[in-house]
């Protein structure tokens, strides 16, 4: 099985991806969606974050040898962003939603040389807004990105333009088109319900209004 199908796999086995088309869930946006999706379960499972961990280290290791610094996106992909600079012998450093309001008032917590070559850990994206927030602040810091990595993307159009606009480099272990194809193979949902999920995709924010 190939590495996409085998993290999907992965995911909705400890239910960290859960397909509820019939009643969906409601995000924090107020968006309704018949998928939810909790990566931080991982970091429950040690064979779960392992595989994780070790498949973003051979994606950092083969497409960014260069790569000086593992940076992770608080809170979700500072512990995987650990894990996986533990695994290549990286220096790590994690960047906060928005500066401290006190102390050194940091937004990017750690130790990183002016002009760092670093590849961004994230856990999932949907928009992409607040992990191209990440980036922005790592490049305002001194930094230079050379990429991103993250576990599960919903594979929204929004997201693919907003990633190109910023020149960020962006690849996931898994995707939604993946997970449904799965999800129908080993009958985690019937084959009429992969319509309504492939709808949801199309129009997210408008979904089930």
């Amino acid at each position: 099985m190939e590495t996409g199908k085998q993290i999907a796999q992965t995911l909705l086995q400890i239910k960290a991806i859960k397909l509820s088309p019939a009643n969906p869930f409601t995000w924090a946006s107020g968006w309704h969606s018949p998928i939810y999706c909790d990566n931080r379960k991982t970091l429950s499972y040690p064979a779960a974050r392992k595989q994780i961990y070790e498949a973003f280290a051979k994606i950092i290791a083969e497409k960014y040898p260069q790569a000086e610094v593992i940076a992770g996106v608080a809170t979700g992909a500072i512990a995987c962003g650990v894990l996986t600079a533990e695994a290549l012998n990286k220096p790590f450093i994690y960047v906060r939603s928005a500066p401290k309001d006190h102390g050194m008032a940091n937004q990017v917590e750690g130790y990183f040389e002016p002009g760092a070559k670093v590849v961004v850990v994230e856990d999932l994206i949907s928009t992409g807004g607040s992990s191209l927030k990440a980036v922005e602040a790592l490049r305002a810091a001194g930094c230079e990105v050379l990429g991103m990595v993250a576990i599960f993307t919903y594979g929204f159009p929004t997201a693919a333009a907003n990633f190109e606009k910023a020149g960020v480099q962006l690849d996931t272990l898994s995707n939604y088109n993946t997970l449904l194809e799965l999800a129908v193979e080993q009958n985690y949902i019937h084959a009429d319900e992969l319509a309504t999920l492939r709808e949801w995709r199309q129009s997210p924010d408008t979904w089930n209004r």
